[in-house]
């Protein structure tokens, strides 16, 4: 017993040795960061600047590759399931908090299997709306889905996403008009659907949305923050435009698979604080109306753990019903 111990001894010290080695010697190969949704989404535009600000650092590639599908939880369990060497990251936002309030059962923990690496920003959404179709202002908006029960059509960015809990508690203040809810597979592809009209309206997140907004294609009708977007300085807010209590706020951050060496986290952390101190992060950032978030991997983790508990009671509010 005692050689048997002396030996599981040796072999954890062989493997604390070799991981610290593996730590130090960090990144020595490209980096692979998934997106869990389509290009141009609001979670791949923070990503890819997140990406582009730390890569010159780290003196590796970094290679995006956008998984989407099932609200997120298809990268994520790619993620999750990854070797937790820190060359399989995951560039994700508040939807992958909202997944156990949507799904009953999801093929990893949403808390437990990742490590809360580092936040980058908080981004309001942004009440969007054909401008063809008639409806002008929040107000109008709910007047007609209280008049119209059925009638109206809200688009998200996948069942359980940030977009979808964000448009729920939007209709729940409100006073629970009956809409219908029709799931797209990340903010982009619901545009095409809601600049014709074939959907009514869809909560995105301004980064996704902004150009469109500017060019006249999508009317934006609210923010859903306590306060107005410096990019959208003209658009009240949705409490201004007379529906209390529905802020939403979208976060953005980097996450890695539960078992990555804390060396290897304390670097990425480290170069995303450090990046989000620059202008020029902070002016990218600013330009599609997000803020930086500095915090430690232990808050971060701490505020994912909350989010999900409290996505879980919306959710239930609302009437969501897990699948």
């Amino acid at each position: 017993m005692a050689m048997l111990r002396r030996v599981l001894l040796a072999a954890g010290a062989v493997l604390l040795l070799a991981s610290t080695a593996a730590a130090q010697s960090y990144p020595n190969r490209p980096i692979k960061v998934i997106v869990p949704f389509v290009p141009g989404t609001g979670t791949d535009t923070m990503g890819r600047a997140m990406v582009d600000a730390i890569q010159p650092a780290l003196g590796q590639p970094m290679v995006v590759e956008n998984r989407s599908g099932a609200g997120g939880s298809i990268g994520a369990n790619a993620v999750a399931k990854a070797v937790p060497d820190g060359y399989t990251l995951l560039a994700t936002s508040a939807g992958h908090a909202a997944n156990p309030a949507i799904y009953k059962s999801l093929p990893f923990d949403t808390v437990e299997d990742f490590v809360a690496v580092a936040p980058l920003a908080f981004q309001p959404n942004v009440l969007i709306i054909a401008p063809s179709r008639g409806l002008k202002t929040v107000q109008e908006l709910v007047a007609y889905g209280k008049a119209n029960p059925g009638k109206l059509t809200y688009g998200s960015a996948g069942i359980g996403s940030g977009t979808h809990l964000n448009a729920e508690k939007f209709r729940n203040a409100a006073g629970g008009y009956d809409a219908v809810h029709v799931p797209y597979r990340g903010s982009t592809e619901a545009f095409p659907d809601i600049m014709t009209g074939r959907t009514d309206y869809f909560f995105s997140p301004i980064s996704a949305a902004l150009q469109l907004i500017r060019a006249g294609n999508l009317l934006a009708l609210g923010v859903s923050s306590a306060e107005r977007s410096p990019v959208l300085p003209d658009v009240p807010t949705t409490v201004e435009a007379g529906v209390p209590n529905s802020e939403f706020v979208l976060w953005y951050g980097l996450l890695a698979p539960k078992g990555t060496p804390r060396e290897i986290v304390q670097r990425l952390h480290a170069e995303v604080n450090k990046a989000l101190q620059s202008a020029e992060m902070k002016a990218r950032l600013g330009a599609v109306g997000a803020t930086p978030w500095v915090a430690t991997s232990e808050q971060f983790h701490a505020h994912i753990r909350k989010e999900v508990q409290d996505n879980i009671k919306l959710a239930a509010a609302a009437g969501i019903k897990p699948e």
